[in-house]
Order: structure tokens, then sequence, then C-alpha cells
């Protein structure tokens, strides 16, 4: 829906709106024609109801006017004397429309100076509740989000089981898109199984917290930042067509901020031109100098000729590295409860079971109990990912002969974007040179680069493409050259061996931007190893994300303005009462 079309539909709702409460308007004292006039009618009505003028900005605010229109409906059947339970749900069920009912063929009186306080105590926790929903959906959607780091694609930067939130206003909240959708839900509606009444007629759809209509062209409120390069910010995931984050299943074409959300580090803006040399970013001809809390890693292989044990590399906290472990016997039953540790078991040519782990190998308590006789291989070289500063303890090992990093050979294609090797045979470790985009910045267009913008020119900016044979046509029309629309931006993951990124799926559009997380307030290790086994990052828990320098908690600051407040709180509420 373009911005015309949208006016139009307003202009529906307030003939509606007109048509269904005139009579109501005029038994309340005003005039006919106030109840057609578009917003000013909002500011009577909500004079008549006897509720603050502002109310009617929330009636124009997406997704927070979708609580705000069932209260004004109940409130206005109240206001001529409509009170019972029955007649509430009535006007919900209707969606409003019993209001026409009232207006035309029941003979109802304006209640001047009615009592806004609920008459029962169901009522009063049922208006608490909604206001504190549309308190918290309006927080939620325009000014601070809660988000949990759920992969390890920012590692150690930030990590799995970080609790962060994202400031909407740094680059100015992006104003809702779809409009019909449940508060404070992104794409799925949580433990639903069956068919949603939000959902759409395809049968498939059916946890959908949102409909795919009445769709708002793309709009931003004013911000104070830019997205700069070294910013870690939060977007909405370009190539996103799941139903559920983490959940293959049947495509699905979303709207865009019903996308999945990603958080990775912005390395380019508009306008630069971006390369990867052996996985270092270069902006401009010159390698990108990076905040000195970004904590990047690379796979190294580490070579010992005394062996390379699993404890070292533990001790070093180096991660994705794998185990390998021996054993004579491996019956059935062992095997079948080894499944939640392993990578895969079998039997080599000296009939022993080789059995391989990830990097926190098999627990000590699991050995036990299965009775195993387990040795684990200590090879001369492992492959383990790491910090700059691990790699240097690790070099300074007497134990430790060298410590190289890996890297995948330059020309050599490994389902980097934009996925044509004959063109751009790129990887992680060297890709690139490639433009940033910049709105009103213009581009050659040919076979050779369309690849590069096809997916920029067709699904962001909505036009047709077709190449046939050497020849680009854009909209049935023949393309030299192309002129953006919006700006372009290029994230990556801090886990650059390890991080599926704009290498994978390429440019992140201006419009797909969502804000930028700075403060980080809660963190667990073994966060998906179930609730029982999260433990606290103490030392991460209130530190704020940007900045310099190693990460300051505030934790204690903060306990000590809650017990103030408690305490504040139980002196003023026992001097009150003492003074009545």
């Amino acid at each position: 829906m373009n911005g015309t079309q949208w006016l139009a539909f307003i202009l529906v709702v307030q003939v509606i709106h007109f048509l269904g409460t005139w009579k109501l308007y005029v038994k309340a004292g005003r005039k006919a024609w106030e109840a057609a006039v578009p917003f000013y009618n909002g500011i009577v009505l909500m004079k008549i109801i006897n509720r603050p003028w502002w109310w009617i900005l929330l009636l124009f605010i997406p997704i927070i006017n979708l609580l705000m229109f069932p209260v004004v409906w109940v409130e206005t059947i109240r206001s001529f004397g409509k009170n019972k339970l029955w007649e509430t749900w009535l006007v919900l069920l209707t969606l409003g429309f019993y209001i026409y009912y009232i207006n035309y063929i029941e003979e109802v009186s304006y209640v001047e100076e009615r009592s806004l306080k609920p008459r029962t105590g169901l009522g009063e926790w049922v208006s608490s509740i909604v206001f504190a929903i549309v308190a918290a959906t309006f927080v939620h959607t325009y000014f601070i989000q809660p988000y949990v780091i759920p992969t390890g694609s920012l590692e150690r930067t930030l990590r799995i089981g970080d609790f962060l939130f994202v400031s909407k206003f740094h680059y100015g909240a992006r104003v809702p898109m779809t409009t019909l959708a449940a508060p404070m839900v992104h794409d799925t509606i949580p433990g639903v199984r069956k068919r949603s009444y939000l959902a759409d007629v395809n049968p498939e759809t059916y946890k959908k917290s949102w409909i795919n209509k009445l769709q708002l062209p793309y709009l931003r409120l004013p911000g104070f930042q830019e997205v700069k390069k070294n910013d870690i910010v939060v977007f909405s995931l370009p190539s996103d067509t799941l139903y559920q984050f983490f959940k293959a299943e049947k495509a699905v074409k979303k709207p865009i901020d019903k996308k999945s959300n990603y958080v990775k580090r912005c390395v380019a803006t508009p306008g630069d031109s971006l390369q990867v040399i052996d996985g270092f970013v270069h902006i401009n001809g010159e390698r990108l100098k990076l905040s000195d809390r970004a904590k990047v890693m690379y796979d190294y292989t580490v070579y010992s000729q005394k062996g390379v044990s699993s404890r070292l590399l533990a001790e070093e906290d180096a991660s994705d590295f794998t185990r390998k472990y021996f054993t004579d016997i491996l019956n059935p039953n062992q095997y079948e409860a080894l499944g939640p540790y392993i990578l895969g078991a079998y039997k080599n040519q000296e009939g022993k079971f080789e059995i391989i782990t990830e990097a926190g190998g098999i627990p000590a308590s699991v050995i036990r109990q299965l009775r195993l006789a387990l040795t684990e291989e200590k090879p001369r070289s492992r492959v383990a990912n790491m910090t700059r500063e691990m790699v240097a303890r690790l070099r300074s090992n007497p134990n430790i002969d060298s410590v190289v990093k890996t890297n995948e050979p330059q020309g050599v294609y490994r389902g980097a974007f934009p996925q044509k090797p004959n063109f751009y045979p790129w990887n992680n470790d060297n890709f690139g040179p490639i433009y940033l985009p910049e709105k009103g910045a213009s581009v050659k267009i040919d076979y050779k680069t369309i690849p590069l913008y096809k997916k920029i020119i067709r699904d962001y900016e909505y036009n047709e493409v077709e190449v046939n044979g050497t020849t680009v046509l854009i909209n049935g029309e023949v393309a030299n050259s192309y002129t953006f629309k919006q700006d372009y931006y290029w994230m990556m993951g801090d886990n650059r061996d390890h991080s599926e990124d704009s290498r994978t799926w390429g440019y992140v559009p201006a419009d797909h931007i969502v804000g930028k997380p700075v403060f980080l307030w809660m963190s667990f290790d073994n966060f998906n190893d179930g609730l029982l086994r999260w433990k606290p990052r103490w030392e991460r828990i209130f530190t704020t994300v940007g900045g310099s320098g190693e990460p300051v908690s505030y934790r204690w600051y903060f306990v000590a303005i809650v017990i103030g407040w408690f305490v504040f709180d139980f002196f003023r509420k026992r001097k009150k009462k003492k003074n009545t």
C-alpha cells in the first residue's frame, strides 16, 4: 500500500466513523458535522467520552491503535449508558459496529458526568492490564526493545546468552509497516499450535502474528545518529523467508518489519568500496580499524610436536574445535545415550571406536554412568577459533610450536555473494572489491555487474529485471545504468569464520535497519543447554555495549537505586498512613 492508498483508507475509516456516530454527537450536545472532520472529530469524541485529548494521537500510531480502538468503542457505548458486560463483548466482537445499532435504532441518552472508575475489581484489573500493554507496546515499538543473542556470530564481543536493550531512537524508530499484528510479538505467536485468528486464509501460515494487508509505506522518525562503521546494529534479515527463526519450513514472503532480527557489526557504509583480504576488511583501500572492544575471532591451526591438548585450548577459552575419543567397546545402548554429546562415531581399521565431539566433549558424569573407558587423542595440530589475545598467549606457551591463521585461498569460490563463481569466485576470506550503493548514486549495469545489484533493483526497489544474453532489461527497457533509491550497508559478524553475514546474502537496505544495542542487562553461560544449566556472567551484567576500554558493570548502582526506592516508598507510605 503506497501513501495515496493509505490516505484513501484513512478517509474510508472517517466515513465509517461519521455514519456510525453523528447522531450520538448530536445527543452529546455537539454538531453533526463535527463527526465528519478528520482528526477534529477525534478531539470532540475524547471530550464526549471524557478522556484526555491526547488519546487521539494513540489512534494514529500503528500497532498502538489496534489496542486503543477497542478501548474507545467501549468508552463510547458507556458514555450512552451501555454498561452491561454483554454489551461490552458485543461492541468488541462486532469490531465497533454495535455503535451503529445504538446510533440509529436505540433511544439512548448521553451520560455527561459518568464515573470513569471501573465498577468491579475485575474491571479495574482489566483496565490496568490494557493500559500497561499499551504503554509497553509503545516503548517496545518506538523506543527500546529487549533482544537476546541466540547465535555466536559476534563472539566474543557479544556472547550467546547476552540480553540487550536495543535503542530504536538512536537511528530513528522505524514506523511499523505492518499495521495488523499482535502487540509485542514479532513473526509468530508463541505456543500457538492451531490456526490463529490473525492468520491469513492460507492454512500453511497458521502461526503468523500478523496479516499482510494494509501495509504502510516505509517511514523512519528522526534520529540523532547515522549508522557508522564499527557500529553494532540490529536489522531485519534481508534474505529471511522462514516462518520461525531456526525452524526450516516452506518459505514465506514476509513484510520488512516482520523479518527475523539479526545483529552484526557494520563494516561499510553507503559510498564505500569494500574488500576482504586474507580475512581482514579493507575500506576504500585501507584496512578497517576496529573498536578496541571488538573481540574478532578467526580459525587458527595450532601446532605442537608434543601434541595439542583439549585442556590447553579450553583454558584459553578457544571454541569450535573438535575432540576425538577412542574406546574398545561401544554397544548400541551406550551409543544412543551419547547422542546429545557427539557428532558421530565409527569403527576404525584397528577395530577401535572413534567418537567425535564438539569442544565441550563428553561430561565426566556421563562417562562414569555409561562405564566407558575412553582415551582422548592429542594430535600435533588442531584448528580452533580464537581472538588475537588468545593467539598471543598460545604463541608464548613453550609447549606450542606455532599458531597459523587459516585462510581460504583467493580465487576459490565458497558460496559467497552474489553466488556467481564465473564472474565472482569469492569466499569469506578473500572477497570483493564491491561497491556499497548510496542513495542517488548511479552505477554501470551490464551482464557482468547485474549479479551484484539484481537483488537490490528487483527485491528492495521493486523493479522487474531480466537478462537476455548480454542485454539487461529493467522494467522492460534496455538498461546501461541504474540510480539507487536508498542507502545500503555491509554487516559482518566478529566471529569471522563462523558467521553468516553480508558475505553470504549481500547488502542491508536502509529500510531494514532496526536499532542500536546500547545496554547489556543480563548474561548467561550455557544459554542453549537448558534453563537449569544457565550460569550468570556477573562481569557482563549491566554493562554498556558501546564505548571504549573494558566494559564496566553498573549492577551495584542499579541495586542501590532499587533498595533506595523501596526504602523511600516504605517511609512515604508510613508517613501517609500516619497523616490519615
